[in-house]
């Protein structure tokens, strides 16, 4: 199977620390006979509510592979171990004869920020005014990694909208909602507003 896998690091940990970190998951998958497939730095982002402990701020590290689930036990128990690691979700993207679709369909977060623009945002509120699918017409999907793919269905008290206001079918409503819960693990989305990770 394909596994995605993001963790996020104390904004102070060191570069050494993070290399260490990056290494032992590295391992670890290879130890479970698995492969990696894509590794990226998002660098620090500014969570979108603080932690309970009051730290604001992480540094986002992803890995997508492939692996025994066992791999994901073993990384989750190092991660646990780890006082540097703050959050963690591992997620399964399907199998592996669907591996050059997955892989080929990443996108960076980071570099899709700046394409969102006010006029986007205008559009998609027009679409649910007009009760049709807006992920169905741009042949698009929610993606829990980049909020602004679905920042727009959560309101200013953190409620996730209903598909009889935004105009979403069931299946990319169901889809949105899950990527609104894994982005609000990983702290990219308020559980409180709809305010997102900068």
């Amino acid at each position: 199977m394909i596994y995605e896998n993001s963790y996020v690091l104390r904004a102070e940990t060191s570069e050494d620390d993070a290399k260490k970190l990056a290494e032992i998951v590295t391992e670890t998958i290879k130890n479970f006979n698995g492969e990696i497939l894509v590794e990226d730095n998002w660098g620090v982002k500014t969570f979108a509510q603080p932690t309970s402990n009051g730290i604001a701020k992480g540094q986002y590290f992803y890995v997508m592979y492939k692996a025994d689930a066992t791999a994901n036990k073993e990384l989750e128990r190092r991660f646990r171990i780890s006082e540097d690691v703050l959050k963690f979700v591992f997620i399964n993207l399907g199998s592996e004869a669907d591996q050059e679709d997955i892989v080929k369909n990443y996108k960076n977060p980071n570099h899709n920020a700046s394409e969102m623009s006010f006029d986007a945002e205008k559009e998609k509120k027009m679409f649910s005014k007009r009760k049709s699918c807006y992920f169905s017409a741009k042949k698009t999907q929610p993606d829990w990694k980049d909020p602004s793919t679905y920042s727009w269905l959560v309101n200013e008290f953190g409620k996730i909208s209903p598909a009889r206001v935004t105009g979403l079918r069931p299946k990319f409503q169901r889809m949105a909602t899950s990527a609104i819960k894994r982005g609000r693990c990983m702290g990219l989305i308020s559980y409180m507003s709809n305010r997102t990770a900068r």
